[in-house]
């Protein structure tokens, strides 16, 4: 023989809110869970099934004194129905009023926007405007090394950097001439020591050359497209 099929969820369902019906009786878990078999209902699963059911609204809850009371009328059932009904009902009418209006707004946004020969005209004008936007886009990233707030900031780096430079020449200096002061017997292996690190004689601080105006740099690059035969 084959093996009997359980109960779905909605079964069990069903036969847990017949015990309530047939009764109109109040209950503990432990008697329901004691009744539940008798209608199908394995005693592992009542408790899940009615919590189902007070999740729905179709099963009452309360807690009096230490115990919690179950119960369920088939009048209480019926008024819970109507009013699931009442809202679906009240939920389709306002859907209805929302899709109405949805179809309203998409018939006024349609006007102007018929197909013609004007319409297909602007269109591609359009496009070649939006082309010619991404061109010149393009070409303004190619001189973004030359706009003026980047040089300026990049003239400040340079600045900051040539004054650390020459701070570190004056401790370098500041150094040698502490070592020879203190150490003149060595003053061999010093320089022997300075030019292995690479404080050779020439070894000075460091000149900033002047900045070249922004227009110069302008100028060059044009000179330099003219010469390329780019314009």
């Amino acid at each position: 023989m084959s093996k009997k099929r359980g109960l779905s969820l909605e079964e069990k369902r069903e036969k847990m809110l017949q015990i309530f019906y047939e009764s109109q009786d109040f209950f503990l878990l432990k008697e329901l869970e004691k009744l539940g078999p008798k209608k199908g209902v394995i005693t592992q699963s009542v408790k899940d099934v009615v919590q189902s059911l007070v999740d729905d609204d179709l099963v009452s809850k309360d807690k009096i004194g230490t115990s919690v009371y179950f119960w369920s009328l088939p009048s209480c059932a019926g008024n819970q129905l109507r009013n699931v009904r009442r809202k679906l009902e009240s939920d389709l009418q306002s859907s209805k009023k929302r899709f109405t209006e949805l179809v309203d707004q998409c018939n006024e946004l349609k006007k102007g926007r018929e197909e013609s020969d004007e319409r297909e005209e602007a269109l591609a004008e359009l496009k070649a405007i939006e082309l010619k936007y991404n061109e010149l886009k393009e070409e303004m990233g190619q001189y973004a090394d030359n706009d003026p707030a980047a040089f300026e900031a990049m003239k400040k780096a340079i600045e900051v950097a040539h004054g650390a430079a020459n701070r570190w020449t004056d401790n370098i200096f500041t150094l040698r001439q502490w070592c020879s002061n203190n150490f003149p017997e060595a003053k061999e292996q010093l320089e022997h020591m300075y030019k292995e690190v690479g404080i050779t004689d020439d070894f000075d601080y460091v000149e900033l050359s002047p900045a070249i105006p922004l227009r110069a740099v302008g100028d060059q690059m044009l000179e330099r497209q003219f010469s390329n035969g780019i314009m």
